[in-house]
C-alpha cells in the first residue's frame, strides 16, 4: 500500500485540475481540433484592370471639369481646390475597391501621378537654403536652456537642504 502525504496528494490533485482546466480553455482555439468546421477558401477577386482604367478616366473627367472652375494661377494653392482633390481621391479609392482592386495600386498611382504632372507640375517651390543663425542669436539659444537647467538644479538642491519647510 502506497501512503501519500496529505499535502502532496492535494498538490497532485491541484496539478491534475489545472491541466484539465487548461485543456478546456484551449480546446476550440485551434481550427484543426474542430472536426465539424467547414473549410472555406477566401474570396479572391482578380483586379479587372480595364474596368479600373475606365473608372479612373471617369474620375479624371470629373476632376478636370472641377479644376476648370479654378483659376490656373491658384492651382498651386491647395486651399482653392481641396474639395475637388478630395472628391477625386475618394472617387479613385471607391472605384478601385468597387472593382475589386487594392487601393492604391500601381495603375492608380501612375494615374494619379499623371494628373499631378498635368495640373501641378509648375508648383515646385524654390529650394530652401538652410543657414545657421547669426552667432549672437545662436549663443542666446544655447545659453538659455543651459542656464535654466543650472537654475532648476540649484533650486532642487536648495529646497532639499531646507528640512524645516518640509515639516
Amino acid at each position: 500500500m502506497i501512503v501519500m502525504d496529505k499535502n502532496a496528494f492535494f498538490v497532485f490533485k491541484l496539478f491534475v485540475v489545472a491541466i484539465w482546466a487548461n485543456s478546456l480553455m484551449t480546446s476550440g482555439l485551434s481550427a484543426t481540433e474542430d472536426k465539424h468546421q467547414q473549410i472555406h477558401k477566401p474570396n479572391v477577386t482578380i483586379c479587372n484592370e480595364i474596368a479600373l482604367m475606365l473608372a479612373m478616366s471617369i474620375c479624371e473627367d470629373d476632376f478636370k471639369r472641377d479644376m476648370d472652375l479654378v483659376d490656373p494661377k491658384n492651382w498651386c494653392n491647395l486651399t482653392y481646390y481641396i474639395k475637388e482633390y478630395n472628391a477625386f481621391s475618394t472617387c479613385t479609392e471607391q472605384n478601385a475597391e468597387g472593382i475589386g482592386c487594392f487601393w492604391p495600386n500601381p495603375l492608380v498611382e501612375s494615374f494619379i501621378i499623371s494628373i499631378h504632372k498635368h495640373f501641378f507640375s509648375n508648383c515646385t517651390s524654390d529650394q530652401v537654403i538652410w543657414e545657421d543663425p547669426p552667432d549672437n542669436m545662436l549663443t542666446i539659444l544655447i545659453l538659455i536652456p543651459v542656464l535654466l537647467t543650472v537654475a532648476i538644479i540649484a533650486l532642487v538642491v536648495w529646497c532639499g537642504k531646507r528640512n524645516d519647510v518640509m515639516l
